[in-house]
């Protein structure tokens, strides 16, 4: 792994060590997810190039068990940014997850400043409420025709069988 590192150029390098650990820790969730762009478009480079190579290496070889080992270098700098690839997803879904549950506790803390304090009503109200839809359902002339439409669709289908 050091030896492929070291046959990365400079801006390879930088990506790949942006992926460390200790400056994945340092980003926040849209940093993370511009860092993940550029190394899915590194990652991306070198697998097309690395399978090129090997497509055009068998047909002059004549096999890809022969073709298998002249492809090392691209195929171990595919690897490389595959688990760069791998660290920043990890990072990022953890950034994700981590501004998600933010979000949640700011939303419900609004709520409950929100919701005003109770009132006293009578029970039999009270159930009336809960058990009300505050939604009935919406019957309209388009809603019945597919209905039916949907309806004579499955006794045609089902005539169709039984005639066989």
């Amino acid at each position: 792994m050091q030896a492929t590192l070291n046959t990365l150029t400079e801006a390879e390098l930088g990506i790949a060590r942006s992926t460390e650990p200790e400056a994945l820790a340092e980003l926040d969730e849209d940093a993370l997810l511009e860092l993940h762009d550029r190394v899915r478009r590194a990652r991306k480079n070198y697998l097309g190039q690395y399978r090129r190579q090997a497509a055009a290496t068998v047909e002059d070889v004549g096999g890809r068990g022969k073709a298998y080992a002249q492809n090392q270098r691209a195929r171990d700098k595919a690897e490389v940014f595959e688990m760069a690839l791998a660290r920043v997803s990890t990072a990022l879904a953890k950034a994700a997850r981590r501004a998600a549950a933010d979000l949640k506790a700011e939303r419900l803390a609004a709520a409950r400043s929100a919701i005003p304090a109770p009132r006293s009503a009578p029970q039999a109200e009270a159930a009336a409420d809960t058990s009300a839809d505050p939604r009935p359902p919406r019957k309209s002339s388009g809603r019945v025709k597919r209905d039916a439409s949907d309806i004579a669709t499955g006794k045609r289908n089902q005539a169709r069988r039984d005639s066989r």
